[in-house]
């Protein structure tokens, strides 16, 4: 039963949304096609990350708890985590923003971007032997930065008050994958390439990483949305 553990860690997350995407006053199975094309173009860029990080052992998994089927050197379930964590947080921005009014300001998001983007900028420079923390933190800064002002995204407050709202679901399903509740963790970190802050056992790194992969979807989401339209 333990190599199904984290094949069923994404089946838990995403199973709930899934069925509620079907929701008559909900409707988000309308929109399956616009999340694939979304889902899959920013999981290339992170499997090919992940597939890297995993090659210099930056991190590694522990096969006690995997099927044993590995694509690119990397085990199914993590593949499938690149499906499962972004649907179910699209399908809550979705869910969200269709409900309730929680556009921000102009002027408190461009304060809320910059500011982000400039600690951003900090801590990279400042943990820049540190290669997780470094390229977390200057990816997510220049994500932030084409997001904003080249692309026009004027979601970044509103998005990053959602990924705040999911954040008791992100610790609980990375908290499993790190160890907590388990005999070892399922993903085990190199601790001379991140800085070593933890939240319980997740490294602080992978929440803004975490928050640039969602941040994309939602991006990469709305644009091919809007084409269906058309």
């Amino acid at each position: 039963m333990h190599h199904y553990t984290y094949l069923l860690i994404n089946f838990f997350t995403v199973f709930i949304c899934f069925i509620f995407s079907f929701h008559h006053k909900i409707k988000f199975n309308r929109h399956f096609g616009a999340f694939s094309s979304a889902s899959f173009l920013v999981a290339l860029v992170f499997i090919v990350w992940d597939a890297w990080f995993t090659k210099i052992g930056v991190w590694w998994f522990n096969d006690h708890y995997l099927l044993g089927i590995r694509i690119l050197n990397l085990p199914i379930e993590e593949i499938l985590f690149f499906i499962c964590i972004p649907f179910s947080c699209v399908f809550t921005y979705f869910c969200l923003d269709k409900f309730f009014n929680l556009n921000w300001k102009l002027l408190p998001e461009k304060i809320f971007v910059i500011i982000s983007i400039i600690l951003a900028l900090i801590i990279a420079a400042y943990f820049h032997d540190k290669i997780y923390t470094f390229m977390t933190f200057l990816t997510t800064a220049v994500s932030i930065f084409l997001l904003y002002f080249v692309l026009k995204a004027r979601w970044i407050g509103k998005a990053s008050f959602i990924y705040l709202i999911l954040m008791p679901g992100f610790l609980a399903v990375n908290g499993i994958l790190t160890g907590t509740g388990l005999e070892s963790p399922i993903v085990n970190y190199n601790p001379q390439n991140f800085m070593g802050i933890r939240m319980l056992t997740i490294p602080l790194e992978d929440t803004v990483y975490g928050y640039e992969m969602i941040l994309w979807n939602l991006f990469l989401f709305q644009k091919f949305k809007k084409n269906e339209q058309n």
